[in-house]
């Protein structure tokens, strides 16, 4: 009963809704890393303030698939160093993200809903 009630507590601050077979999306109030932005893909779930168009969702999708393929947490460690480093190189939070690997793959290829059908692995590499 304990557990129960707290599931229907948390209904209030989340939405689970399944885009696709095997991929959801957690709506969240706030995101994690700053009002800036709209979603983040932790170990397979995505998690965003509002529901996603077709391309946002594929770069969502893209780094679910990079996740998967780096085996989680060595992505996780991958993406923090390397946008500590070109936090230094740059000065600029900002510019550090839009110039990781990962977020320029996902960038260059969101709009192409095919890509991850065709993609190959380690592509960011």
């Amino acid at each position: 009963m304990y557990y129960a009630q707290k599931f229907l507590s948390l209904q209030s601050d989340y939405d689970i809704r399944s885009m696709t077979k095997g991929q959801k999306i957690i709506l969240i109030k706030r995101h994690p890393m700053g009002s800036s932005y709209l979603a983040i893909c932790l170990f397979g779930f995505i998690f965003s303030v509002r529901p996603l168009d077709s391309s946002e969702y594929n770069h969502e999708r893209i780094h679910a698939a990079q996740q998967k393929e780096l085996l989680y947490l060595p992505f996780f460690l991958w993406y923090g160093i390397e946008w500590f480093v070109l936090y230094i190189k740059y000065r600029d939070g900002k510019k550090a993200y839009f110039h990781i690997r990962f977020e320029k793959e996902a960038y260059r290829h969101q709009d192409d809903l095919d890509y991850l059908k065709k993609r190959k692995h380690f592509h960011y590499v």
